[in-house]
């Protein structure tokens, strides 16, 4: 089988996926939710007029291909991306960002919504191998694809790209138009650090998924580190601050090199860097607020068991119903569920 790349899928299949992907079921939403009812497009209503035009459309589809294994598997994990995975950042913002303190970045964005394209992914793998490789890549690549055109939206705004799938209100975007002055200057990065950044993004989605992954092996206790590490910002790794001791460093951030920029390491000066911004938004708790690292043994509980609890929840869908039950069915669940305070713990 073909490995797929980390590509802008082409813009027929682009066309085609917000065309018919919710055609078959039509989903209602409230016009508080993020993604609004997109209305049929011209070719939808007259492909479902007639059952004349259904068979002519279905006949056509096929000869170019959309028919395929591969092209029904990005149909399907389109809908499972966006409604179901990249929805969880805005869904349980109040826990992220108030409970785990992370930043209104884009950054925790990506973060938290990797750990649940790794859970789904985890439940695809178990698939038969044809089906279960076929869905994770093309899950993957709409994460990337969605991270991609979020990526330029901030470090392009002046071309004003459309997201692929929906504005999150989970992050803000430092350089939007601040007004309606059209003859705001916007600040555009060049193409070659666009794509580094991007090249960042994918190195920190396999060091995320290999830690979780191995995790899932050990047991809970490899499975909290994970979590501590890259969720929680591996905040107080280099010691914690009190206020009555005025000998502790006020310690600002856990040095992270990433992204190949460092060439040789060991010259580089970690005390500078520790107290340099790198705009991730972590940073280690002042000795003012020392307290709240008290929170963190339960809430690497709550996120642990919340990963075995939709992992488990996930495994008990069949083969046939990951692939064509209707996507509401596997949406997740909140993280800290008071029903499920004794979830069960392996390791």
């Amino acid at each position: 089988m073909l490995r797929l790349a980390l590509r802008r899928p082409p813009t027929r299949t682009r066309f085609l996926l917000r065309s018919f992907a919710d055609a078959p079921k039509k989903q209602k939403f409230n016009a508080d939710q993020l993604i609004p009812e997109r209305p049929p497009s011209w070719l939808t209503r007259k492909v479902l007029e007639s059952p004349e035009n259904k068979a002519r459309f279905l006949k056509f589809a096929k000869y170019i291909g959309m028919g395929s294994p591969r092209s029904l598997a990005q149909i399907r994990t389109f809908v499972l991306y966006e409604r179901v995975c990249a929805l969880r950042a805005d869904e349980e913002k109040d826990f992220w960002r108030n409970d785990c303190a992370l930043p209104p970045t884009f950054q925790s964005w990506f973060t938290v919504i990797a750990l649940h394209i790794w859970i789904l992914n985890v439940r695809f793998r178990a698939l038969p191998p044809a089906y279960g490789r076929r869905y994770g890549e093309c899950l993957v690549e709409h994460f990337f694809q969605d991270v991609e055109d979020r990526v330029r939206a901030i470090m392009q705004p002046s071309h004003n790209f459309k997201p692929y799938t929906f504005i999150s209100t989970f992050y803000v975007n430092p350089n939007a138009p601040k007004g309606t002055d059209k003859k705001e200057k916007l600040t555009n990065t060049p193409e070659r650090l666009v794509s580094q950044q991007l090249k960042i993004f994918k190195e920190q989605w396999t060091g995320l998924s290999m830690a979780l992954d191995l995790a899932l092996v050990k047991g809970d206790m490899e499975m909290a580190a994970a979590v501590w590490r890259n969720l929680l910002g591996a905040r107080g790794a280099s010691g914690i601050a009190f206020q009555d001791d005025p000998s502790a460093p006020a310690f600002r951030r856990t040095v992270n090199l990433v992204g190949g920029a460092v060439v040789n390491p060991e010259k580089v000066d970690f005390d500078k860097e520790a107290v340099t911004d790198d705009h991730s938004g972590v940073y280690d708790f002042p000795p003012s607020e020392a307290d709240r690292y008290l929170e963190y043994p339960q809430l690497m509980l709550d996120v642990v068991q919340y990963i075995r609890r939709e992992l488990s929840r996930l495994d008990a869908f069949s083969d046939e119903q990951i692939v064509d039950i209707d996507w509401p069915e596997l949406k997740f669940g909140p993280v800290r569920d008071e029903g499920h305070g004794d979830a069960t713990q392996s390791g």
